[in-house]
């Protein structure tokens, strides 16, 4: 009996895969593609067939993941008023993220990716990004959010301290939980609506 042989969109995912685990370990600059095509169980020439060089790689690697935690965070949210509910559904969406996706947070959060990102990824970090911005000064207009910080100073504290969080824990720092996750949620809401 023979098994039907892996479809071409079947290599492609577990390409995109292999390269997700090894850019998020290794890094993307410093990281070959021959590992990633052993990873991923084709052979390099395998690889390029699917993608014509590292860089068209991580940028759908980076396309894909940044997709996968858009969705995450914002699928059917009412994102019309930010008020301490949508915040904390916020908090606690990213957390999972972050918790059940460790590869993807890592790469996503903890490379510095703007030196080789396409046109393309750059309107993916954008379809994320903006709805949150405009989240920010709807809630700075309605009086809920301080207006003494830019919408961009706000979300920078709010993402930055989230990132910390779990980069001290994957150094070793701290091992967080729920408490933890708890009161920084709750010390981020505090900065951004009483900034002075």
């Amino acid at each position: 009996m023979t098994t039907p042989s892996a479809t071409p969109d079947d290599k492609r995912q577990r390409i995109l895969a292999a390269a997700l685990t090894v850019f998020a370990r290794q890094g993307v600059h410093g990281t070959p593609v021959p590992p990633i095509a052993a990873a991923a169980g084709i052979s390099v020439g395998g690889l390029y067939r699917y993608f014509a060089s590292k860089e068209a790689l991580v940028n759908a690697v980076f396309q894909d993941t940044k997709q996968a935690l858009a969705t995450h965070l914002l699928t059917d949210l009412n994102l019309t008023t930010l008020d301490r509910p949508l915040f904390n559904k916020l908090w606690c969406r990213l957390a999972d993220f972050a918790r059940h996706h460790p590869d993807a947070f890592r790469f996503l959060e903890l490379q510095d990716h703007h030196s080789y990102l396409d046109t393309n990824s750059r309107l993916s970090e954008w379809q994320l990004l903006m709805p949150l911005r405009q989240l920010i000064e709807q809630g700075q207009q309605a009086g809920v959010l301080s207006q003494h910080l830019r919408p961009e100073v706000a979300m920078a504290l709010f993402w930055g301290a989230f990132v910390g969080l779990f980069k001290a824990q994957r150094l070793g720092y701290l091992e967080l939980d729920s408490d933890d996750l708890r009161q920084a949620r709750d010390a981020c809401w505090q900065v951004l609506s009483h900034a002075s």
